[in-house]
């Protein structure tokens, strides 16, 4: 779940408080059924703005209606924030429960522990388009070497800066993290009214990048058995990177250590910050603020010149339910919501970046803002564990707390990974 407004999948407090109040799910069972005709019943997120959504939809329901006679498409676009709940529920009652689902990326895991999604591998490798899926999004719809869904959208953050300033200054984007630091602390020392960059303490996707820049692991391990590496040497040096960028020379702790993902693509939009680092998904409330026409943007650099930061590749799948009783007419209707030509349209529409590498470059030919991002997924991006865990991890503040610890002066970063992996371990070990 980009976790960005309009990718809120990755809200993650949103996730677990709704899961803690959901019913258990009750048995790991499918209908067994296959009817071929009827009404199926869709769930999709609903947007900000969802009209331009709505029209995309449409367009693929009426082509899958008029695809399969005496068949019916219903759909319902739920808000994010409860549909953690919702879906949990709709897992124990097959009765009222929908046949596909959109869903949040990082759900993946937690939802095939439920035994909510249906297992669509054979349906996934037959699909011809499916070949240019690039690999971190279909890494985000396989648990345990199988595929419960079709990845939908991606999102990835990137680095904002104001061109305005960097002219100023004489200035160029950085092309390391060393530079990035540097130049950060060139502009606060020059203009103390601004951050050089805005960084924030609960901000975990921006801070990511760090840690795999430098080597580093957020967890290492496969087939639903993960141990933390957030305390491993060149995790510390990313997490020691990171913290490095708050203090009075940059971002001062009082202020940006509670500061999240939007509140940094706020205080640059509003003209606070020189740089900041944002999403895809942020370019219409950067246009929309005061920097309007005064910034570009470029990936964020890694650790070598030159290099490209590994970005959190957020987003959401679409998938069906386990207890569909149309399989196929669900499995072909989940193929079309992803499809290249749904994708593409709705990167018209909303803004979404597709996941299919060759749709990709061609929206990136025709809307120039997009190239930064591109070049990002196409550097190569990285994703959570594919655990049940994640959410719990993530829901708890573990990370946001380590690095709160380190910029506050209450740990060092040795003491507060070591902290925060053995809470990891907790989670892993509990999600089983």
């Amino acid at each position: 779940m980009k976790l960005a407004p309009r990718l809120a999948l990755l809200l993650a407090a949103a996730v677990v408080t709704a899961t803690a109040c959901a019913p258990q799910t009750s048995d790991d069972s499918s209908s067994g059924k296959d009817e071929k005709s009827g009404t199926l019943r869709v769930w999709l997120f609903q947007e900000v703005n969802n009209k331009p959504k709505e029209k995309v939809v449409d367009a693929v329901l009426a082509g899958f209606e008029k695809a399969h006679e005496d068949t019916e498409v219903t759909v319902e676009y739920i808000p994010v924030e409860t549909r953690a709940q919702r879906i949990k529920a709709a897992f124990n009652d097959p009765a009222s429960a929908p046949d596909v689902i959109e869903y949040g990326n990082t759900d993946t895991a937690g939802y095939v522990k439920d035994g909510g999604l249906l297992d669509v591998t054979e349906e996934f490798a037959a699909w011809d388009e499916a070949k240019d899926t690039d690999a971190t999004a279909r890494q985000s719809v396989t648990v345990d070497g199988k595929v419960y869904g079709a990845p939908y959208f991606v999102g990835v953050r990137a680095l904002y800066y104001r061109t305005d300033v960097f002219d100023e200054l004489g200035l160029k984007p950085p092309k390391s993290m060393d530079e990035l630091a540097a130049t950060a602390k060139r502009i606060r020392a020059e203009k103390p009214d601004l951050y050089g960059i805005a960084v924030g303490g609960a901000y975990t996707y921006g801070a990511m990048p760090f840690i795999w820049a430098n080597g580093g692991e957020l967890a290492t391990g496969k087939g639903g058995s993960y141990a933390s590496a957030v305390d491993s040497a060149a995790a510390r040096e990313g997490i020691e990177a990171y913290t490095s960028l708050f203090g009075d020379d940059n971002c001062p702790a009082a202020k940006c250590a509670g500061m999240g993902g939007n509140d940094t693509v706020t205080a640059f939009a509003s003209g606070k910050a020189a740089m900041a680092i944002g999403g895809d998904f942020s370019h219409q409330a950067v246009e929309a603020g005061e920097v309007k026409g005064a910034y570009a943007v470029v990936p964020l650099p890694g650790v070598e010149p030159g290099s490209i930061a590994p970005a959190f590749a957020g987003g959401n799948n679409i998938g069906v339910l386990k207890s569909t009783s149309h399989r196929t007419l669900a499995v072909d209707l989940m193929k079309r919501l992803a499809s290249k030509e749904a994708q593409g349209d709705l990167f018209g529409a909303m803004g979404f970046l597709p996941t299919f590498t060759d749709v990709r470059q061609r929206v990136a030919a025709e809307e120039p803002f997009v190239k930064p991002f591109v070049d990002t997924l196409a550097a190569g991006t990285k994703f959570v564990p594919a655990s049940a865990a994640w959410a719990t991890i993530d829901s708890s503040q573990v990370l946001p707390t380590m690095f709160q610890e380190v910029v506050s002066g209450k740990k060092d970063v040795g003491a507060a990974a070591g902290d925060a992996a053995k809470k990891m371990d907790d989670a892993f070990g509990s999600a089983g």
